[in-house]
């Protein structure tokens, strides 16, 4: 089973990337690197907080699991 820290750093690093990606997006959709930053942020906040959910979920359910 994994720690609930592994999870949360996994998420972390995940959006991070997200984050960087989500920011080019924005700036070459808007022409704006504060409105696609601004988008990129929230677009994170909420994709980490649902992505550590999920994984602390998927982290209970052995279906699928061996051993």
């Amino acid at each position: 089973m994994e720690t609930r820290r592994r999870s949360v750093v996994k998420a972390i690093v995940w959006n991070v990337m997200g984050l960087a990606t989500m920011t080019l997006v924005g700036l070459i959709a808007t022409g704006s690197a504060a409105v696609g930053g601004a988008l990129a942020l929230v677009n994170t906040a909420i994709g980490l907080t649902l992505y550590i959910v999920y994984e602390r979920i998927w982290a209970g359910i052995s279906w699928g699991r061996n051993g």
